[in-house]
This record gives C-alpha cells, sequence and structure tokens, in this order.
C-alpha cells in the first residue's frame, strides 16, 4: 500500500473478486435462468437446462461462502491477537462484553490508545465507526483483505 491506512481509507476492495467474479456469477445465474425458462417453454432439453441452473447457482453462491470463510478465519485471528496484545499491555485479558465486530475496529488503536479505548468501547457500547472515528494515531492493517 502506497500511503499511511486512516479511517477514510482502510476500507479494501478486492478487483478479482468485487469486479469479476461476482458480475460474473450474477450474470451466470441470469443466463442459466433465461435458458432454463426458454428450455421449458419450448419442451426441449429441461433436464439439461434445470442442471445448468442448479450448478450456477451452486457456482454463484460459492463465492460469498468462501469469502465469508476466509473473513470468519481473520475474525478469529484478529480476536486472538487483540486479546494477546491486551494481555501484553495490561496484564488482563480483554473484556467479555466487547462484540466481535468492535475488537475487529480496535485493532487500528495504537498501544498507548487501545487499552482506554477498550474500556470506553465496553462502557459506551460504541459501534465499530465509532470506535474508529475516535482513533487518534490509527495503527494500519495491511493484511486484511
Amino acid at each position: 500500500m502506497d500511503q499511511q491506512q486512516n479511517y477514510a481509507n482502510h476500507k479494501q476492495i478486492v478487483p478479482v473478486v468485487h469486479y469479476f467474479f461476482v458480475p460474473l456469477g450474477l450474470i451466470l445465474i441470469i443466463t442459466a435462468i433465461v435458458y432454463a425458462v426458454i428450455s421449458i417453454m419450448h419442451g426441449e432439453q429441461i433436464f439439461a437446462s434445470l442442471l445448468i441452473l442448479v450448478l450456477a447457482f451452486i457456482s454463484a453462491l460459492s463465492i460469498p461462502l468462501a469469502r465469508g470463510f476466509v473473513l470468519k478465519v481473520q475474525d478469529r485471528l484478529i480476536r486472538t491477537e487483540e486479546d494477546v496484545r491486551h494481555f501484553k499491555l495490561t496484564g488482563e485479558w480483554l473484556d467479555q462484553r466487547l462484540t466481535i465486530k468492535q475488537i475487529i475496529a480496535l485493532r487500528f488503536a495504537s498501544d498507548q490508545e487501545f487499552p482506554a479505548l477498550c474500556e470506553r468501547a465496553v462502557k459506551e457500547n460504541l459501534t465499530p465507526t465509532a470506535i474508529k472515528k475516535a482513533i487518534k494515531d490509527w495503527k494500519g492493517d495491511y493484511y486484511r483483505v
């Protein structure tokens, strides 16, 4: 990444997924539906058209599922990293009332503001967006996709 990460630019787009696979999956489903409807209307190749339709749905659904599985693993890793980081800085584990989304947002806080911001997030039940906006010294996460 060429520039320092901050609240305004921390969200990442994966071009191959967002601009290629997702549109291609939608086109595949639409095309398969059209083909199935035409085949049913003409009474031709109904089995083949329905098979193509099912395969199109399976293929298209695998894209968000695969991405979701990867993000879930990353979320678990971030939770563990931030729990260890909090223990290293304070001698205590993270408060169990913090949600995974809050913890993911807290990862951007510098070591100096991290413990206090964790406490504030619990006491005020801050949203992830509010946590990110409250960070003064942003610590970039350049590995999340």
